[in-house]
């Protein structure tokens, strides 16, 4: 079952921070995160998203991915992204995903201008670890698990084929 786990931060860099230090915990394989995503909101009130991946073609999926999630929570247009089949389904898996109306306006309040949150799509993680070495970074912390269907639809709709969720 994956993560969705989104960290807070009271400041605009605190998030990238933080990000850099999941990356080196991958590398350690202490975390295993299928996605990593910065969103930062300046104090004027607007977006700045950062996303990080590794392979080019998973890599661009989940950049649409980020976009749709964003969108959904943040009301940040998705242009430029070609509405299709992997979009809509997307759209759709949004709802889907454990993430109800009251995790939807957590989110949407821990982001206020002048903050950041690292948004991470996790499968496995030894969680002592983890907590210990992103704890120095403070923060509010929230999370929903995407049920084995929901996860399959997911890299389904990414990968455009079917995926088999262990």
């Amino acid at each position: 079952m994956a993560d969705l786990i989104v960290i807070g931060y009271p400041d605009e860099t605190t998030a990238e921070q933080a990000a850099d230090e999941v990356e080196r915990l991958a590398h350690d394989l202490l975390i295993e995160p299928d996605a990593i995503a910065v969103i930062r909101r300046d104090q004027d009130g607007k977006f700045h998203v950062t996303t990080r991946h590794h392979e080019v073609a998973v890599g661009t999926m989940w950049g649409m991915f980020w976009g749709v999630l964003f969108g959904v929570l943040f009301f940040i247009p998705v242009l430029g992204m070609a509405v299709g089949a992997a979009l809509g389904a997307l759209m759709g898996l949004v709802t889907k995903m454990g993430m109800t109306q009251d995790f939807q306006k957590q989110v949407r309040d821990l982001v206020q201008p002048g903050t950041s949150a690292l948004f991470l799509i996790v499968d496995k993680i030894t969680p002592d670890k983890a907590v210990e070495a992103l704890s120095r970074y403070g923060g509010t912390v929230l999370k929903t698990s995407f049920s084995r269907d929901a996860e399959a639809e997911i890299q389904q709709a990414l990968h455009g084929s079917a995926v088999t969720v262990p």
